[in-house]
């Protein structure tokens, strides 16, 4: 992807917008943008963090007034020479200044080039580098927040650190080979033991955290379900206040799953309102229900619907870690002179129509998301590439515990080596070209 000597220039802003800007970086990202830009002083002439205001021209033609930021290596995103420049935001303007720019020397950045080379330079880690993308994409106070976080380094200091205490350890068997014919024991098995399983525990603990992180950035799935008829669309769209979702007396109205998102205090919950649970001959319903389970299957929280003067509930097979909420809709329509109808154990009596006991639902939802971890300060793993290094990490040391008493020193070495190798390729200590592409090639342009 990188080309040190190259300078690369692209877009740091959408099109469209009041103001533009062009971010370029490289050795000769000063001397290319003196070969465009007038103004009282020359880029090239200008310290670090200086902001110039002049104009753009391409010979005699003048193509905007701007302002150009000066950044000088390497206290710059990159650690290179850049230069922002902050020009109108039409598209013709932004889209002659770029070509402008490459026709002097630059080159149109990659995806994620910007980052890659911060990453190369020491600016970021690995872990620091993805949290840019994650935070360019927060779309929830949490989101931002746990990107903010990891972007700042405090997940990285974690990880050097349990890396460090491996070395320790590693080292330690070292010593061992060493002096293998003098029979010293450097590393007491005992202590040893203690060390791997304290360890052990803090890992096990960043993986806890994934199920927590992992909604947080994606944003919590919640599954609306019930037979047909029972309110799950009105429901949705009292949850949203807008008609989101049709509402028809017709059983079978929906078929296919309807998403839509909410933000609870920071947290973005995503409702998908499914098909009715039923037997039916339609082949297109049919469908929709499968889609219903499988919506089931990927929720963290499952709304199920009934008519509380009908309270039966279909069975839902549903793992541990997912939280059932049971709601007995249709309460404004239960005849107060009836006789009271038993509803099962925890279910929220709620009138979608009117709206009666949404509090106590948004309430339920918010308990059912545990983001003290958040306000606490506590390290959360949001990416799924950290959560299978972890995971890798942690079958290492699983082996190096069970061998413990029995492997020689070479051999408990080398799987203590194995957790070390994987909490590096977390935060890019060890990383191969194929992974820093995948990774960068998600970013934008601009990047």
């Amino acid at each position: 992807m990188n080309t040190p000597n190259d300078t690369i220039v692209a877009p740091a802003t959408a099109a469209g917008g009041a103001i533009a800007v062009v971010r370029m970086s490289g050795p000769s990202a000063l001397a290319i943008c003196d070969t465009v830009f007038s103004g009282a002083r020359r880029a090239g002439e200008a310290a670090g963090y200086t902001v110039l205001y002049g104009t753009i021209a391409d010979g005699a033609r003048v193509l905007d007034d701007v302002l150009v930021t000066v950044f000088r290596a390497p206290h710059s995103y990159t650690g290179e020479d850049a230069v922002e420049i902050s020009c109108h935001g039409s598209r013709y303007i932004v889209r002659e200044l770029l070509a402008l720019l490459v026709r002097r020397g630059a080159r149109m950045a990659t995806p994620g080039e910007f980052t890659s080379r911060a990453f190369l330079s020491g600016k970021l880690d690995l872990s620091q580098a993805e949290a840019v993308a994650d935070l360019i994409a927060s779309g929830s106070r949490a989101a931002h927040t746990l990107a903010t976080d990891q972007m700042r380094g405090g997940y990285s200091a974690e990880l050097e650190t349990l890396r460090g205490e491996l070395l320790r350890l590693a080292s330690l068997l070292e010593l061992e080979l060493d002096f293998g014919e003098e029979e010293v024991e450097f590393a007491d098995r005992t202590e040893l033991r203690a060390a791997m399983e304290r360890i052990g525990a803090k890992i096990d603990r960043l993986i806890d955290s994934f199920a927590l992180g992992n909604a947080i950035k994606e944003g919590v799935a919640v599954a609306i379900v019930g037979r047909p008829n029972v309110g799950k669309s009105t429901l949705l769209n009292r949850l949203l206040n807008e008609e989101r979702a049709l509402v028809s007396e017709i059983p079978g109205t929906t078929r296919d799953p309807i998403e839509a998102t909410l933000n609870l205090d920071g947290i973005l919950y995503r409702f998908i309102d499914t098909a009715g649970l039923r037997t039916t001959d339609d082949t297109v319903e049919r469908m929709g229900i499968e889609r219903t389970y499988a919506s089931v299957a990927r929720a963290q929280i499952v709304l199920q619907v009934f008519d509380a003067a009908d309270p039966a509930v279909e069975p839902l097979d549903l793992r541990p870690d997912q939280c059932r909420i049971l709601i007995a809709n249709k309460i404004d329509r239960m005849d107060p002179a009836a006789a009271p109808v038993s509803l099962p154990d925890g279910a929220l009596p709620l009138s979608a129509r009117e709206g009666r006991g949404m509090e106590q639902l948004l309430e339920r939802l918010r308990a059912a998301v545990d983001a003290s971890a958040l306000d606490d300060g506590r390290t959360i793993v949001s990416n799924s590439r950290h959560y299978e290094a972890l995971h890798h990490a942690r079958t290492a040391l699983d082996a190096a515990l069970g061998g413990l008493d029995m492997l020689p020193s070479d051999l408990l070495g080398e799987e203590i080596r194995q957790a070390i190798f994987h909490l590096g390729t977390i935060t890019g200590e060890i990383t191969t070209d194929e992974v820093l592409g995948q990774i960068f090639s998600k970013f934008c342009i601009g990047k």
